[in-house]
């Protein structure tokens, strides 16, 4: 099994987020990504949320420094 994560600084926000979060299990990684997301970002717990999240998953970890920020 394959280490994921996501990395909220890959995507501009208002607030500036530098959380990234990893684990082991994608449904592990989607649990932490959704309370997160619903608790710092005020998204609503939605399957289409959820969805989302699962697809901006990438294989291994976060790296140290900030990476390239995706075009909106």
């Amino acid at each position: 099994m394959t280490r994921k994560y996501i990395d909220c600084r890959e995507f501009p926000s208002e607030m500036n987020c530098t959380v990234a979060l990893s684990a082991d299990s994608e449904d592990e990684l989607l649990e932490a990504a959704v309370q997160h997301a619903v608790a710092v970002h005020r998204h609503e717990d939605t399957p289409e949320l959820r969805k989302q999240l699962q697809g901006l998953f990438k294989e291994g970890t976060p790296p140290i420094e900030k990476p390239a920020t995706v075009a909106a």
